[in-house]
């Protein structure tokens, strides 16, 4: 039988895995994620790329951390939720948004999608994550040689809980400050549960 886990639990988990991914410290995926935990992904777009099943920690830093920060940089990935709710199966699914630069190209990437976390126990007690599944919804490159509107946008967001009624709001005021910001009006709605 599952035992609850507490919501400051999750919470500590799900930042020590942005920690992770946003600051390239693939190291501290062991520190949120079971050793054997698995990361599945859907995507929707065809502008992104991962594989679709990864097992182990080891792995799952590699893949989500290392690799990723040898193609984006400047990534900050946002909960648009004002907190996690987790079912009694100790699941959780989430909206997210993320806002980045792409190393090659100097453009900004923007995307959302869902998270769908499982959670789990160690022999000692410890609460980790189990598995995660990441539906990639839509992934978008905008054109911004001088990072303007990818440090704009990031200082205009809650990180990393974004409840939704900010999300829009603030992405609002973002695009009537510049005339070119059509490009975010798709990202005001969080990703659909699916």
């Amino acid at each position: 039988m599952n035992t609850a886990i507490p919501t400051s639990s999750v919470r500590s988990l799900l930042e020590c895995y942005l920690r992770a991914k946003d600051l390239n410290r693939p190291e501290l995926i062991s520190e949120c994620f079971s050793p054997d935990a698995e990361l599945t992904f859907s995507i929707a777009t065809d502008n992104i790329d991962f594989p679709r099943r990864v097992i182990g920690a080891p792995a799952i830093a590699k893949t989500l951390v290392a690799d990723f920060g040898e193609r984006f940089d400047r990534c900050r990935t946002y909960y648009v939720c004002t907190k996690p709710q987790v079912d009694e199966g100790r699941a959780c699914s989430m909206p997210w948004l993320v806002v980045m630069r792409q190393e090659e190209t100097g453009s900004l990437r923007i995307g959302k999608g869902m998270y769908r976390w499982r959670f789990g126990s160690e022999m000692g007690g410890k609460d980790l994550i189990v598995q995660l599944h990441i539906h990639i919804e839509r992934m978008d490159a905008v054109p911004d040689p001088h990072a303007e509107k990818l440090s704009a946008l990031q200082g205009a967001l809650l990180y990393p809980w974004l409840p939704p009624i900010e999300l829009q709001d603030r992405l609002a005021d973002f695009i009537a400050m510049y005339s070119d910001a059509a490009f975010a009006l798709p990202f005001g709605q969080p990703a659909a549960f699916d």
